[in-house]
This record gives structure tokens, sequence and C-alpha cells, in this order.
């Protein structure tokens, strides 16, 4: 078993997005990706071996607990997924370890997954993120299931 938490996977790709119908536009019927369901606030398309998110730019950078202007909020972020809420932990432990700034604790968030934030040493930001509800992204084929 490998000890280090942090697999070599990106989740998914979220990109802050200043018009959510503009983008999904330009996604799904201009470059062909396909949308999967989901909510109306947010948008998903499952690319080979990740997905792309369409997210409100202000309410990304909220949810990053940044703010939405200046060097503080990039536009997007890339997300981690885990399989359990310890995972969470463990994998911000490793990326502080490593180096990195912890921008949100991990904590319960308001869709009913459990998620932190930290910032790599040029400043993106990583979610490490478990989704109780669906994975997200490709399996990681090392998970106990």
């Amino acid at each position: 078993m490998n000890s280090m938490p942090m697999k070599p996977h990106i989740s998914m790709i979220t990109l802050g997005v200043r018009d959510l119908a503009a983008a999904v536009k330009f996604y799904g019927l201009g470059l062909g990706f396909p949308r999967r369901e989901s909510p109306p606030e947010v948008a998903f398309f499952t690319l080979d071996g990740t997905w792309l998110g369409l997210y409100p730019r202000e309410a990304l950078a909220e949810d990053a607990s940044v703010s939405p202007e200046g060097s503080g909020f990039r536009g997007f972020t890339l997300s981690h997924n885990v399989a359990s809420e310890c995972e969470v932990d463990a994998v911000l432990e490793q990326a502080v370890a490593a180096g990195a700034i912890l921008v949100k604790s991990a904590q319960k968030v308001f869709w009913g997954g459990y998620s932190g934030y930290f910032s790599d040493p040029d400043g993106y930001l990583w979610e490490v993120v478990f989704n109780p509800h669906f994975w997200v992204g490709p399996r990681d084929s090392t998970a106990i299931a």
C-alpha cells in the first residue's frame, strides 16, 4: 500500500466563469464536450480521464474563501477527489508538509461533501474533496472499495 495519500491525478478542472450560460454554450455546443446532468448553478463535462467544471467566478472564489478579484483568485481550481473525509485531511496535511499554504481547512460543505483548499508554491488553488454523492473523474485503481 502506498503511504502517500495524494495520488497522481486531477479529478476535475473547475473554471470560474463570468457568464455560465455563455461558457456552457461554448464548451457544450462550440467544442462538443459531453455535458453531464448537473444542477443549474454549475455545469460538468466529461472528458477523457478528467472532468471540466464550470461555476460562476464569484461563487467559486467564495467556496475557496478568497477574493474573486486580484491575485487572490486566478479563476480556476484543480480538484483532487478522494474516497473519504479522512483522506481529505491526510492529503491536506501532506500538501502543507510539502510547502503548500492551507487556504481553507477541511470542512463539511453546503452541497453535502467535505473539502478543503491549499495553494501550491505558485499560488494555484487545489481543492481536496470527498463527494459522497458520486465519484468525479477517473476511478482510482488503488482505492479500497
